[in-house]
């Protein structure tokens, strides 16, 4: 197959991550197997039109056999926070925050259940700071803004009133391109640097007359002007880069503005408390009681900047399966059971289906049983041997059978509290089995060949 082909395989694992946040890996396994079996019929002489046509009803029936197995807990809060913690501890099983799950999964459902149902993760925000272990990571209610508060200004401020902006605070030179200004004395020049320190002290005063105690600025503040917010008792925070003004100003309910002759036009942000705050070696300023109740920080600790990157897309996929499970709160148990149901459902449709068809729909149900596969190989052990005790098990009526790695044998799921999200499951299936047609369509590639390179020596 050529490369461009799998473009779409790459697509439908940045979408299931733009999406539901997690099965990323998932649904390029699904897709890869579905691909492979399909090669397999293509050489037997079956047409790619039939098999996408058995391949469409083999995934509306493993769709239809997981909706009859969900399990929905939204009516019972605390059997649902459970649900939640047993997803975030599945998502995070696989990732490098897998030694501390259970604090981490603790973390984000408490993050989540903040939310009170929306999917805006903007009002969640994540801050590495080295040093320390994992486990010292936290949560802490309202924003934490990762800078220090200059010198000989307030250090608290109560029932602050925050004007956000972004323009320039350094205007104490002449920044007019091009512009050359002669003069005959240094008297003259000493009139010209009065004239833009007259002109800042005038911006100064426009942005303290908005009535406000707390000033975020996106660029640099000079030492005057920073002088002239200290003496009026005003906390002038700069270079507070574009993700931290942007995030300040949607959890605080201000706006962030450029302009400031119309003090009734800007909307200023509120909160309750700043302060300063030391995490390990650095001072950070804390925004408490921010008029977005939601709004929460989760700081994460570790010993470098790459297991602390790391972390933070661990932590982000766990965020966004949760989110999109509090949305949508159909849960289904975890490890290869989800694929099991899938796939007997898709044998019984396979035998009772006429024609070519049929060898389509058996060729899917192969392809689910990649992923159980995929995760007794990963865990070290007999793949084959685990597939056909599962096999066997699943012919049990509801059957809560999947691969316990732990212990390395069939375990029961719903005892061992592995959970999945059923919205997570259904993109996987679909979008694997979208992605396999597509490619499947495609009869030949035809690329032009390299230009020719001069011979220049």
């Amino acid at each position: 197959m050529h490369w461009k082909a799998l473009i779409p395989i790459l697509d439908i694992s940045k979408v299931q991550d733009d999406e539901v946040g997690d099965g990323t890996t998932s649904v390029v396994v699904l897709a890869g197997e579905l691909l492979r079996e399909a090669e397999k019929l293509v050489n037997s002489k079956i047409h790619p039109m039939t098999i996408i046509a058995g391949y469409r009803m083999a995934a509306e029936a493993a769709r239809k056999a997981l909706l009859e197995k969900v399990m929905d807990n939204k009516q019972d809060a605390e059997k649902f926070k459970e649900d939640l913690f047993k997803i975030a501890m599945t998502t995070l099983s696989s990732k490098i925050l897998s030694q501390d799950k259970e604090h981490f999964a603790k973390l984000t459902v408490d993050a989540v259940m903040r939310l009170k149902g929306s999917t805006n993760l903007e009002s969640i925000q994540i801050i590495k700071k080295p040093g320390g272990s994992l486990k010292d990571s936290f949560l802490d209610e309202g924003f934490i803004l990762d800078k220090k508060i200059g010198v000989g200004q307030p250090k608290r401020i109560e029932n602050a009133k925050i004007l956000v902006a972004n323009t320039a605070m350094d205007t104490d030179k002449v920044k007019i391109y091009g512009a050359r200004v002669r003069v005959d004395s240094m008297a003259k020049v000493a009139e010209i640097e009065g004239a833009e320190k007259e002109k800042m002290r005038e911006k100064v005063q426009k942005i303290i007359n908005h009535g406000i105690n707390c000033f975020v600025n996106r660029q640099l503040i000079y030492n005057f002007p920073e002088e002239l917010f200290a003496d009026a008792g005003v906390l002038a925070i700069e270079h507070a880069d574009f993700d931290g003004i942007e995030r300040l100003a949607l959890v605080t309910g201000g706006e962030i503005a450029s302009t400031f002759d119309n003090p009734e036009s800007v909307k200023l942000g509120h909160c309750s408390l700043i302060e300063e705050i030391m995490i390990g070696e650095d001072k950070l300023i804390h925004f408490s009681g921010v008029e977005m109740g939601q709004a929460c920080t989760i700081v994460l600790r570790g010993a470098s900047p790459h297991m602390l990157d790391e972390a933070e897309r661990s932590l982000h996929d766990a965020l966004c399966v949760l989110s999109q499970t509090v949305n949508d709160s159909r849960v289904l148990l975890g490890g290869g059971w989800p694929e099991m149901v899938m796939a007997k459902a898709v044998d019984e449709l396979a035998r009772r289906t006429p024609g070519k068809r049929s060898h389509a729909v058996e060729a899917f149900s192969r392809a689910l049983v990649a992923i159980p596969t995929t995760i007794a190989d990963n865990a070290g052990l007999d793949s084959a041997e685990m597939i056909a005790q599962l096999r066997a098990e699943h012919q049990k009526e509801d059957s809560s059978a999947g691969i316990d790695v732990i212990s390395g044998s069939v375990g029961n799921m719903a005892e061992l509290g592995i959970s999945e999200s059923f919205k997570v499951k259904q993109a996987v299936l679909l979008s694997a089995t979208e992605a396999s047609e597509m490619i499947l369509r495609v009869d030949e590639i035809i690329t032009c060949a390299p230009r020719q390179r001069e011979d220049r020596m």
